[in-house]
């Protein structure tokens, strides 16, 4: 049984969550069933098993990079909490530092942003693989 046969059952789950519409819910969950036994969907088990295996590496550098990767975004998420405060008394100084943090974050490339997601996807995937597997709790 390979990864995506593991995920099949969570991936349908996620669909009945997210499309609140039944027909487009089963026409989701019947692209997914035709995509299983593609060669695209073969790439795909390949890639999560390498997201496995890099997660699963005694490597610290290797197997922390991800989370590591996924706290900073949390940070900068964060970074909301005191901006907030600031706001209430100086709404002048937060208005400049998020006029500068909008130009700052409107200037990375968007292969960035694409990483991040792919990034945090697959994270959340192979962890969900391990939990299933009996790996990790």
């Amino acid at each position: 049984m390979g990864i995506l046969d593991t995920l099949i059952g969570p991936i349908t789950s996620i669909i009945d969550k997210i499309i609140p519409d039944k027909e487009a819910r089963a026409k989701a969950k019947l692209e997914l069933l035709k995509l299983e036994g593609t060669q695209e969907m073969q790439m795909i088990e390949a890639r999560l098993q390498a997201i496995v295996a890099e997660a699963n590496s005694r490597d610290p550098w290797t197997s922390r990079a991800r989370p590591s990767f996924l706290y900073v975004m949390y940070a900068m998420i964060l970074w909301a909490l005191p901006m907030g405060i600031l706001a209430a008394f100086n709404p002048g100084a937060a208005n400049e530092i998020a006029s500068g943090m909008n130009a700052y974050l409107n200037g990375l490339p968007e292969p960035l942003y694409a990483l991040f997601g792919t990034g945090y996807l697959g994270y959340t995937a192979a962890r969900q693989w391990g939990k299933v597997k009996g790996v990790e709790k």
